[in-house]
Parts: structure tokens; sequence; C-alpha cells
């Protein structure tokens, strides 16, 4: 298994476990965690649930660059599709998800810290949607989920630039809930998950479902526009290009087509 599941109590924890590829998503990645939520979903014994990555250096670095580089536009729209199951089941979970950020999040990875409710960081975390280095633009819900989280001009700025931020800009901005010292991260993770799990689960689902919807405008809608963008992203010359460069360690050259 790719994503390795541990029972506190009242209290799960997932771990994103490929710290050899800096816990790059999958598709089995993205699989075996779905499994787990169906599973925790329907365990009353578990009232809260902690994600985080394996290693020291990557919650998760992003999504597979390897298994999109030769895909056609179908077949990113398949992937991005994918993707977009996982972070929207984790937003509507029923019960409460804390993103214990203990160092990459970047691309797939940041958009699913953004799909978690709460999102504590390691003073070593670091964020950032920059698939536009690799020709392409955010495709699971990052367009979305990063204006709402922050601000619609904080997230143009990270992602037409595709710079990381730190966790304390992540913190300032409103990415980040807490920012902690990287060896206490795992501990105020499970510590505030087991407070939430002290609550009536009814309330606090109702209560998670209530607040999405203070976000939700039209979310369908802008996710199905991002989806179109991102397979689109896979006609271009400059897509290849990024993603060539990537596997050759050099700067793309991006000609604008």
């Amino acid at each position: 298994m790719s994503v390795d599941l541990e029972r506190r109590e009242r209290i799960a924890i997932l771990t994103l476990n490929r710290p050899d590829a800096l816990n790059a998503l999958s598709v089995e990645m993205l699989d075996d965690l779905d499994g787990h939520l169906n599973s925790l979903e329907n365990d009353p014994e578990i009232r809260a649930l902690v994600l985080t990555g394996a290693g020291e250096r990557a919650f998760t670095a992003g999504a597979d660059i390897n298994h999109m580089r030769e895909a056609t536009p179908l077949e990113a729209r398949q992937y991005a599709r994918r993707g977009h199951a996982v972070t929207n089941r984790l937003e509507n979970f029923p019960k409460p998800v804390i993103a214990a950020v203990n160092g990459y999040a970047l691309g797939g990875g940041c958009e699913l810290a953004l799909a978690c409710d709460i999102r504590l960081a390691s003073e070593k975390a670091q964020f950032g949607l920059p698939e536009v280095n690799i020709g392409i633009l955010p495709g699971w819900g990052g367009t979305q989920r990063m204006a709402r989280a922050t601000s619609p001009g904080f997230a143009k700025e990270l992602i037409f630039t595709g710079r990381r931020v730190t966790a304390d800009e992540a913190r300032a901005t409103g990415l980040a809930n807490h920012v902690y010292p990287h060896d206490e991260l795992m501990d105020r993770a499970v510590a505030l998950a087991e407070e939430i799990a002290t609550k009536p689960p009814w309330a606090i689902a109702a209560a998670k479902e209530v607040v999405n919807l203070a976000l939700e405008g039209d979310l369908q809608g802008h996710l199905a526009r991002e989806l179109d963008a991102f397979a689109l992203a896979f006609t271009t010359e400059d897509q290849r290009e990024g993603m060539a460069a990537f596997f050759e360690k050099r700067t793309p050259e991006f000609r604008g087509r």
C-alpha cells in the first residue's frame, strides 16, 4: 500500500508513503487514499483524520509528472478527474481532515492540502502551484481553492509565477492555520484531532457542510472550466517542452505555442 493507515483511538492518521519519490501522487496512491476514506467514512469509532507525508522532505511533491508526460488531452482530463474525485472527497468528507504539511506541498500536493479542513505546517514546509513551469496549470482544484483560501490576487501570483511559499508566508496569507517546529508538527496535529474528536460527530459534520456552503458559489462550474483548461494544455508545444525539460534537468524554453 502506498498510503499507510494508523488508528489512535478516535483518530486516524493517513500517511502518503513514497518518500523515495517525495510522495508523488501516483494513480495507485490516489486509489489507496480513496479506499481508506471509504472505510473510515463508515467507521463510527473514527472522529477525525490527519493526513501527512512519509519522510523528512515532503508532504507530497505533487502529481506524478512521469504519468502525465505523454498524456493525450483526453488522458490528461481523466487524470485530472481522478484528482478532482479525491480532493472533492476530502473537502466533503463528513469527518474533519487535518493536513500536517511536513515539507513540500507542491502542485497536486498543495491542492490535496487545500482540500483539507485545517492545514498545519512544519517550519520546513513549502507550498506552491508550479504547474506553469512545466507548461500546464493546476488541474486538481487549485485555481479555485487557492483563491478561496487566500485571495484571488495571491492565487494568481502563485499560479502565474510558479513560485514557492514559505510556511510563515502561508500562515500570513491564510494558506496555513499554524506553523510549528518540525519535530512538534505531528504531535500538534494529533492533539488538535483528538480535541475535535471529543466534540459531537453530527454537529461537527453538519458544521463542516455548512461552512463549506459559504465558499461554494459556482464551484462545480469553475472546476469544469479548470478541467477543460487543464486538458487543453496538453495540446500545446509548451507542455511537451516543459515536461521534457523537467526530465532533462534544464531550463525550459516556452514559445507560446
